[in-house]
Order: C-alpha cells, then structure tokens, then sequence
C-alpha cells in the first residue's frame, strides 16, 4: 500500500462496513489469518460476527490516512 493513500483507508473501511463478515477488508491489508478468522467467527456465530468488520470499517474511516498508515500497514495492528 503506497504511503498516505487514503483511497485505501476508504476503500478498506466500506468492504469492512458492507462486507466484514467476509474479512475481504483484512485480505486487502494484507492479514489472511485475520480475514480467515473474522470468516470463521461470522459462520460460527451464524453471521452476528459480521459486527466486528462494520466496527473496524468505522474504525477506519475515523482515522487519518497518517495514522491509518502507520497503525494498520506499518504496525499491523490486526484488532480494531
């Protein structure tokens, strides 16, 4: 993901919003156990997982493009 591209924290925070259950946001990022893991809690949970990816997407359309960089790219933060 190149430095600052805030079309990326967009796009990452609606799949999140619209498509969280799925973990799609998290593959984008880079993180397939964490996209593996949100699929696995959605199926198990019988779809009320999907919770968690509207709150991360929310989470990341609140961020600046810096801090979405160095928190979710750079750091790898893989839990809101």
């Amino acid at each position: 993901m190149a430095e600052g591209n805030g079309s990326n924290r967009v796009l990452v925070g609606v799949l999140g919003i619209l498509l969280g259950g799925l973990g799609i946001h998290r593959f984008i990022l880079g993180d397939a156990l964490g996209g593996v893991l949100r699929i696995v809690i959605t199926v198990v949970t019988c779809g009320l997982g999907a919770i968690v990816g509207l709150v991360e997407g929310i989470i990341y359309l609140t961020k600046s493009d810096e801090e979405f960089e160095r928190i979710y790219v750079q750091e790898k933060k893989a839990w809101f």
